[in-house]
């Protein structure tokens, strides 16, 4: 029987039943998820001494009607009233997702490879996936984080923070999200800009531009003008 269809004091409610029913063990035992043996030690005082009987009629656990057919029936199995007052069902709320202190170091790299690769991510889906706040992304956003100079655009996969699975998948949502949002926009005669466009690409895209290596030629190995004067 199901932990949730016995009695909330099971030993009470065998006490009860015993003294006030003509109940066989085996069915007091079933209903109060005992064994029969347990139910024939509180009949015989043996079990459960000094437990004060819980009568489950008032405690709408049981209707007299159940205890008198099963009473004419060895065979008929008890089984808990439905309840009079339905509970709400409580929303459990989902904890924020843990990452090993040995890791979290590593979270601002893996921002960074976000920004950088994904700019459909929102920030939500971003603390999401990584379990970072709002308030570093926009410091590591704008390079103003304590150590932006040592921060490098690294897969969060190959840092361990999330599988690969649940990466693309998060990837799916925020595309699909987006594609959502243009088309909600179109309903309105608005535009989206493009991703290439978005704040966070086009400080992507100036980043990287900072860090390429400017070529210079050396005019020195260029051959001289023939038509020049000597």
């Amino acid at each position: 029987m199901a932990a949730d269809n016995k009695p909330l004091m099971p030993k009470a409610t065998a006490v009860w039943l015993v003294d006030n029913t003509s109940l066989t063990f085996e069915q007091i035992a079933e209903y109060c998820g005992l064994h029969p043996l347990e139910v024939k030690g509180i009949a015989d005082e043996d079990v459960a001494k000094g437990i004060k009987g819980m009568d489950p009629v008032s405690a709408g656990q049981l209707t007299r009607e159940q205890i008198e057919d099963a009473e004419k029936n060895p065979k008929l199995r008890l089984k808990m009233a439905p309840p009079k007052h339905k509970m709400p069902a409580v929303k459990q709320k989902k904890a924020p997702r843990y990452t090993p202190v040995s890791k979290r170091q590593d979270k601002p790299d893996a921002v960074y490879w976000i920004l950088r690769n994904h700019p459909e991510f929102t920030d939500a889906d971003i603390i999401k996936l990584i379990g970072t706040t709002k308030a570093t992304i926009q410091k590591i956003r704008e390079r103003s984080h304590w150590n932006a100079t040592n921060i490098k655009a690294v897969d969060p996969v190959t840092l361990g923070l999330c599988s690969q699975l649940e990466l693309d998948l998060a990837v799916s949502r925020a595309s699909a999200k987006r594609e959502r949002a243009i088309k909600r926009a179109a309903k309105r005669g608005e535009t989206l800009k493009p991703l290439q466009d978005t704040p966070a690409t086009l400080a992507a895209k100036a980043e990287q531009a900072a860090e390429a290596p400017v070529i210079i030629e050396d005019s020195s190995d260029k051959p001289e003008d023939e038509t020049s004067e000597p």
